[in-house]
């Protein structure tokens, strides 16, 4: 009796037909520019635009900067980086103080950057923020 491969056909079969499709996440999750690496936060300081954009008790999504920026009921500023941290998506939504992503559904907490819904099971990662000159100004982390 010849010797059976580990694989069959059907499973050969079916690899082939959902690796194409596999491919269409990673296309939903690339930056646009189709360079395929997610689309950064600042790496520098950045201008996002006058302290009066943000509310107290709310935010503001900065998406051309991949920046989130709350203020909580105290005044205090806090910014978080927009890049999910589930599979390096720009999350594009905001919903009150909630950050959708649009490639698999994470949701966070745009106040403290915490993981309110799944896949993703990290917080976002915060950001620098300060006022200055009645302007909000946002960047890496202080280490």
């Amino acid at each position: 009796m010849p010797a059976r491969s580990s694989a069959s056909r059907r499973t050969v079969l079916r690899g082939a037909a959902v690796a194409p499709v596999a491919g269409l996440g990673l296309a939903a999750c690339s930056a646009p520019g189709g360079n395929g690496a997610a689309a950064a936060t600042p790496t520098a300081p950045v201008d996002l635009g006058a302290e009066t954009e943000v509310a107290k008790g709310g935010a503001k999504l900065y998406r051309d900067h991949n920046v989130v920026v709350s203020r909580d009921e105290d005044g205090a500023l806090r910014a978080y980086s927009t890049i999910c941290t589930h599979a390096g998506c720009p999350i594009n939504k905001l919903q009150g103080t909630t950050l959708i992503c649009p490639c698999h559904g994470s949701q966070f907490d745009a106040v403290t950057g915490k993981v309110v819904q799944a896949p993703a099971t990290v917080p976002l990662n915060e950001l620098s923020v300060k006022a200055t000159n009645g302007r909000i100004v946002a960047g890496p982390a202080a280490d």
